[in-house]
């Protein structure tokens, strides 16, 4: 017969794996429950008109349109007066000169209530012309020119299927340096969620929240027209989302700086993003969110 000892531990490991077990069908539970529908892109009447240079209202177009122009830029933009000016010159700069037609350069879609970064994200990929669509964030961390590595990276994944293929700029080359500069605190939360997103939502792509990212305009209206995150981990399910329909990914490299006026509080901002990978990866389990079917552009 065993010795006491040994039937305690068993049955203490008994009892944490049922424990363990239980808490996870309750957590799969409430996410499946309090799962909500993918937010529908809603436009106020004040969010299907942009302005034009002489201050008339011209209609939006659809992501459902044919493309006409090369490239569309996406930049989200909230409380960054001091910030967008500068990226707006860079970029602008860039793109004068290798522009050859057209000459509306810019349109500020403002939206009527605030849809968290994810949500702006999605009205600009939704209102976009070009036959590719970048993403590129307000503070302009990551230099612009660097398109051009997307470019070539999103070249490098041909053939691509359906016409989709997907260039993620990429600062993990510069993670040493920046565990140099953080405390040993903010270095910890980085690694770990680091590992979430491995863990649950993507694998292969180590950077998955640099803002910097190229899409053919057929993946943007595939993955986005499945995206429910509207916060901050929206890059992730992003991401999630074009692995499960096996769209192909590059990450590259990009030159990229720390620029001061982030809105990202370290500590809550990563555990709402933590939760969010949880919410992602358990709502699609239990069939709560389901990807939208092809065709499917607004």
């Amino acid at each position: 017969m065993a010795p006491l000892s040994l039937q305690l531990a068993v049955l203490y490991a008994a009892l944490g794996a049922a424990l363990a077990a239980a808490a996870l069908i309750l957590i799969s539970l409430v996410a499946f429950v309090t799962a909500r529908d993918m937010p529908p892109l809603h436009r106020h009447e004040g969010e299907r008109f942009f302005l034009d240079a002489r201050g008339r209202k011209e209609a939006l177009p659809s992501l459902g349109d044919p493309p006409s122009k090369r490239l569309s830029v996406v930049v989200p933009s909230y409380n960054e007066e001091k910030r967008l000016p500068v990226m707006m010159d860079e970029a602008l700069g860039y793109l004068e000169e290798r522009q050859t037609h057209g000459s509306d350069k810019v349109r500020v879609v403002t939206l009527v209530k605030n849809r968290g970064k994810g949500g702006a994200v999605k009205m600009g990929v939704f209102s976009s012309r070009g036959e590719r669509i970048l993403m590129a964030d307000a503070d302009g961390a990551t230099r612009f020119a660097d398109v051009e590595k997307l470019e070539k990276g999103l070249e490098g994944l041909r053939p691509w299927p359906d016409r989709m293929a997907i260039a993620c700029g990429s600062r993990a080359h510069l993670q040493e340096e920046s565990i140099a500069q953080r405390s040993y605190f903010r270095t910890l939360l980085m690694y770990g969620f680091h590992f979430l997103v491995w863990f649950l939502c993507v694998r292969g792509v180590r950077d998955t929240q640099c803002g910097f990212k190229l899409l053919t305009r057929e993946a943007a209206s595939r993955t986005f027209s499945s995206l429910h995150v509207e916060r901050w981990a929206f890059d992730v399910e992003l991401l999630y989302i074009a692995q499960r329909l096996r769209i192909p990914i590059a990450e590259v490299a990009v030159a990229w700086t720390e620029v001061e006026g982030s809105k990202l509080v370290p500590f809550w901002s990563w555990l709402q993003m933590g939760k969010d990978l949880l919410l992602i990866r358990l709502r699609y389990v239990t069939g709560a969110w389901r990807l939208a079917p092809a065709g499917k552009a607004e």
